[in-house]
């Protein structure tokens, strides 16, 4: 990426307060994006999201929902994103510097929650994705390649025994999008893999989702050892846990997203939300023509 456009995508942090972790995801990656209407998207993680909202409002006070800086500020603007969301504040069409631009805010502590242990699968999704990492103080980086090994480890799971490299990518970049019926590929369900590479790809998936196959599968197919990270793994049929991933995954994306959606629409206003939306919708649309 040439000087230029480094300082064009990382331009809004120069009127944000100080973040910890700074990356851009989304479309404006795309080296042939010349569109300069749609947004640039960031994922900003703050040692305390209350703390630096409160500064943010000093200074950007027309990034917020004019209801949430009226009625509680800083700390209607975490609770909600807390108890109603994911953990994470979006403030979409920011306008700065002839660009419109979307950051999330969330707390360090549960980035690296997600990423490790996708207790939420939401911002640990993005992160499986291309992405670029402006800004790294704590080694976020480091810690995704655990994130990255176990979404590589789900999508050999829910592959057929024969794909190809740009379907390994596309799964893995359809984890978070798990139901979506253009990341689905065909199935076939005469697989023949060893019980040993099953064993493996299962045991580095995150401990947390490995629990809750346990109980899914029943005690004979997921044996816990005395070090979570080193669990002894029995599975009859690579069919049938893929199948448990996928319905946990599944549910877990749908329960994020509706939380997501629900807070969005409260901390964005009514206007943006629906704007928002919209304009997600009209992508879609475009994406089956």
């Amino acid at each position: 990426m040439d000087n230029g456009k480094r300082l064009e995508l990382t331009s809004l942090l120069e009127i944000l307060p100080p973040v910890e972790f700074c990356c851009i995801y989304g479309s404006s990656l795309h080296p042939n994006n010349l569109d300069k209407t749609s947004m640039i998207d960031y994922i900003l993680g703050v040692a305390d999201p209350q703390q630096w909202h409160a500064e943010n409002l000093k200074n950007n006070p027309s990034h917020y929902a004019s209801w949430m800086v009226r009625l509680g500020g800083a700390r209607l603007i975490t609770d909600v994103a807390d108890d109603i969301g994911v953990g994470v504040h979006f403030n979409p069409f920011v306008t700065h510097n002839d660009r419109r631009f979307k950051y999330g805010v969330v707390r360090m502590h549960d980035l690296v929650q997600d990423v490790l242990g996708w207790e939420r699968f939401y911002l640990s999704g993005r992160l499986q994705k291309p992405v670029n990492i402006i800004l790294d103080s704590l080694g976020i980086a480091e810690l995704n390649s655990v994130n990255l090994k176990a979404a590589t480890s789900a999508a050999l799971l829910l592959l057929p025994s024969k794909f190809s490299e740009e379907e390994l990518y596309a799964k893995i970049c359809g984890l978070s999008y798990t139901g979506d019926i253009r990341m689905l590929f065909a199935e076939d369900k005469n697989k023949d893999c060893q019980l040993s590479t099953v064993s493996s790809l299962v045991s580095s998936l995150p401990w947390q989702l490995r629990g809750l196959m346990g109980s899914k599968l029943g005690e004979n197919k997921i044996i816990d050892g005395t070090d979570r990270t080193a669990q002894t793994v029995a599975i009859d049929f690579k069919e049938e846990v893929a199948e448990c991933v996928r319905k946990i995954l599944r549910r877990k994306v749908a329960v994020s997203s509706a939380r997501q959606v629900v807070a969005g629409l409260l901390t964005g206003g009514v206007v943006h939300g629906v704007r928002y939306l919209g304009s997600k919708m009209l992508k879609a649309c475009k994406s089956w023509m």
